[in-house]
């Protein structure tokens, strides 16, 4: 089904003339396009509409020309009012056909939730998300074979987020803990601390809507106590079978309609399995990605439809190791989209998954 036929159906169901999309991640679901100016807002400068025939996106002065002329495709129509007269959502109201609903606050529109609509991904998703991962894991591995157990936090964060600029991606997220603080926290906020004997080196990359995340591990051989090497080895593989036991039962669960919260419960059994149990409770598991770092996030009971073909971003971890790739799971298979194929990787299996699937080893840099 294409973005306008689900919009079709969304009229229909809701007995709707127009839907309008606001906030960033739908505007660039349904235009392809970026309305951001100010990244804190959580409204662009412009929305777009669609009313069964076409796109219509309503904007200031100050931007008509720029979207019309570097953003949005030929076809679609912008009509813009003065800055200074009126605001972006009374501009909407003037001109929607009516009754409307809107992912923004508009006067006399109803709500509408974009998530609904923007999954399953699209063929024509799928295939910008593939260059997003590919380029976003180019960058993240680029980057982190350079590192040093001397190295900053901050200055490694700040190293990812220029590789991903030169290639136009944005970072709403980039994660850089040293081997103390990747131990103690698991959202490793980076500061000025060193690295140490390891890092663990988290994104979440955006481009044209869409957003990517990966996890690399490095580990400095010279800098770790004896057997340290292999106790990270031993839990970075424990988190690994359980991503695979969450990728195999996403899987299931598209395929026989099952929820968010089934795939959570298999994710809560891999645990156990391997000999964590209760790791879970120490940080969120992931969940579906797409035109957001997680368009929603597996917990207990959750209601969330599992869907395919959609991209799944699954992150569990194990005090002071992470696994973490983004994956499209479709047609009964999985492609991991952050892959550059110069990552040394291990074939990993997990109970009930009946393919193993390629996840990234620890770099270990001998000096």
């Amino acid at each position: 089904m294409t973005k306008h036929e689900r919009l079709d159906a969304a009229l229909d169901d809701r007995d709707l003339e127009s839907v309008w999309f606001g906030r960033p991640n739908a505007f660039a679901w349904l235009t392809g396009a970026s309305n951001v100016v100010d990244r804190e807002a959580e409204v662009g400068v412009a929305a777009v509409g669609y009313d069964g025939d076409g796109l219509e996106v309503v904007t200031s002065n100050i931007e008509a020309d720029r979207l019309r002329e570097e953003e949005l495709d030929a076809g679609v129509s912008v009509s813009s009012f003065a800055w200074h007269e009126t605001s972006l959502a009374a501009a909407v109201a003037d001109r929607a056909p009516e009754p409307a609903a809107a992912d923004f606050e508009v006067p006399g529109f109803e709500s509408i939730e974009p998530r609904r609509v923007r999954q399953p991904l699209t063929d024509d998703d799928v295939a910008r998300y593939r260059e997003l991962g590919r380029e976003t894991a180019s960058a993240l591995e680029a980057v982190c074979r350079e590192l040093r157990p001397g190295d900053a936090e901050t200055e490694v964060a700040s190293a990812l987020r220029v590789a991903l600029s030169a290639r136009d991606i944005e970072a709403p997220v980039a994660l850089v803990g040293g081997a103390e603080r990747a131990r103690t926290y698991r959202h490793y906020t980076p500061t000025d601390a060193e690295l140490g004997g390891y890092a663990l080196v988290s994104v979440t990359a955006e481009r044209g809507g869409l957003h990517a995340s990966a996890t690399r591990t490095v580990a400095f051989e010279s800098a770790l106590a004896d057997g340290a090497l292999a106790d990270l080895r031993d839990r970075h593989e424990a988190a690994r079978a359980v991503e695979v036991a969450a990728l195999g039962a996403t899987r299931d669960a598209a395929e026989r309609g099952g929820t968010a919260g089934d795939v959570f419960d298999a994710i809560r059994d891999a645990y156990d399995r391997a000999g964590h149990p209760g790791e879970w409770r120490r940080h969120h598991q992931g969940g579906a990605a797409g035109f957001a770092g997680r368009e929603w996030i597996a917990r207990p009971d959750a209601d969330h439809a599992v869907t395919a073909p959609m991209a799944y971003a699954w992150n569990p971890t194990v005090a002071g190791a992470k696994s973490e790739d983004t994956v499209v799971v479709a047609d009964g298979g999985f492609e991991v989209l952050t892959d550059t194929g110069r990552w040394p990787t291990t074939e990993v299996s997990a109970e009930g998954v009946d393919a193993a699937v390629s996840r990234p080893d620890v770099l270990v840099v001998e000096e």
